[in-house]
């Protein structure tokens, strides 16, 4: 998964301390960049071609939720398609949905695969895959309802896709862990194991009432570098912040370490103000060299990036631990 295009970056601001910074022109994606939305965001991008694609969530003025797909040659000015993305049968003939929100996607082998929260008697995980980001083929649910947050690896491990997936409830859950689970082909699920779990409010509060995967794992050679959410439950809500762990690189149920601090939580104005409050909610990152740029939504409304260094990134993992 290459693309003959540089990844978005932009420096450190003089002065600031911090291992993860925004980009001084967020929103990258404002909530009205297509005629017919109320919001765009919890949204995923990929290097493809000579620039970037994506599958972006976008919610309209009815408050259906949908993804659609999108182009751009910097990563930052995006151009998404005004129709949502109509599937075709994959390995299934069961594509039925009453709702698609919060994608992913991931480059495996040959193709790029979409995951997201999809409509079947209430949340589940839909997957389809695309080569060219036009046509998309949908396949089986991975799971049973109710779950959320499935996020694959980019690579298989040992012979087995896998995919990280938080199981919760119907409603606006409130509580959650991160399991993985392992599939021979796309289509049957199982080895369910728990990886990670809420962290006890003493320890670190921001993640002590439900977590979820975030962008998909970046390999590294201390280990998988997953950026995920963890959410408390203030007296003015649920406020999601976002963190990152290492797992290891071949059992990746065993989190090697963790990070007690977050990274980056909602003090923008566009991350705490809007259609949900207090929302930094990671979907995706890019990676060139040492560098790495994380696209997140912000207040269920628009779409932030923020950089790091994943060296600096891993080290304070370390020296922060749980």
């Amino acid at each position: 998964m290459t693309s003959k295009a540089n990844m978005p970056w932009e420096d450190r601001p003089e002065g600031c301390k911090d291992v993860m910074w925004r980009f001084s022109q967020n929103p990258v994606i404002g909530r009205y960049d297509i005629p017919t939305s109320n919001s765009i965001f919890n949204s995923a991008v990929v290097p493809f071609g000579e620039g970037f694609a994506g599958v972006f969530r976008c919610d309209n003025k009815s408050v259906q939720m949908n993804i659609f797909a999108g182009f751009s040659k910097d990563g930052i000015n995006w151009d998404i398609n005004h129709n949502p993305i109509q599937m075709v049968a994959g390995n299934t003939d069961m594509i039925d949905s009453d709702y698609k929100y919060d994608p992913r996607v991931c480059w495996i082998e040959d193709r790029y695969w979409i995951t997201w929260c999809n409509g079947y008697h209430g949340p589940t995980i839909g997957i389809a895959y695309t080569f060219d980001f036009k046509t998309f083929h949908q396949c089986e649910n991975a799971f049973l309802p109710f779950n959320r947050n499935g996020v694959l690896f980019p690579e298989k491990i040992d012979g087995k896709y896998a995919m990280l997936s938080r199981p919760s409830d119907n409603g606006h859950t409130p509580f959650g862990d991160i399991y993985i689970s392992y599939s021979p082909d796309m289509k049957y699920w199982g080895e369910h194991r728990c990886v990670m779990k809420v962290s006890n409010f003493t320890d670190s509060a921001w993640q002590c009432t439900k977590i979820g995967a975030g962008s998909v794992p970046v390999r590294t050679n201390e280990g998988w570098l997953m950026f995920y959410h963890g959410v408390i439950n203030t007296c003015n809500g649920f406020r999601y912040s976002m963190g990152a762990a290492l797992l290891d690189l071949e059992n990746p149920d065993k989190v090697l370490y963790r990070s007690q601090p977050y990274l980056l939580a909602p003090a923008a104005p566009y991350e705490l103000v809007g259609d949900v409050p207090n929302v930094v909610f990671p979907c995706a990152a890019l990676t060139e060299g040492n560098k790495v740029a994380v696209y997140y939504g912000a207040a269920d409304t628009v779409v932030g990036m923020s950089f790091a260094y994943i060296d600096e990134v891993i080290d304070f993992i370390k020296k922060n631990s749980l």
